[in-house]
C-alpha cells in the first residue's frame, strides 16, 4: 500500500510511500507527517496494520493555516 508524504511546500505535490519503507524507517524515527490527500480508510488500514504487528499507534490532525482545509496527519508510531 501507498501513502501520500506531507508536502514540503504548498504548491509541491506530496511524495508517495510504500508500508515497507515506513517499517524500515521505525528504526530512525517515530513520527510520519502524512498528506491530508490520503484518505481516511488508507489510514486507518496502516494503523492497523501496524497495531498487528504489536506497535502502539496514535494519528491527530494538524492544523497549519485557518482554513478547513489546511491540515496535514501526524502520526506516532512506538514498540
Amino acid at each position: 500500500m501507498k501513502l501520500k508524504l506531507a508536502r514540503t511546500s504548498i504548491s509541491a505535490k506530496p511524495k508517495m510511500i510504500e508500508m515497507d519503507k515506513i517499517e524500515e524507517d521505525l528504526e530512525k524515527k517515530s513520527i510520519f507527517y502524512f498528506d491530508k490527500e490520503n484518505t481516511h480508510k488508507e489510514l486507518k488500514a496502516m494503523i492497523e496494520h501496524f497495531e498487528e504487528k504489536k506497535y502502539s499507534v496514535y494519528m491527530r490532525e494538524v492544523k497549519y493555516g485557518l482554513n478547513d482545509d489546511e491540515f496535514i496527519y501526524e502520526i506516532h508510531i512506538v514498540k
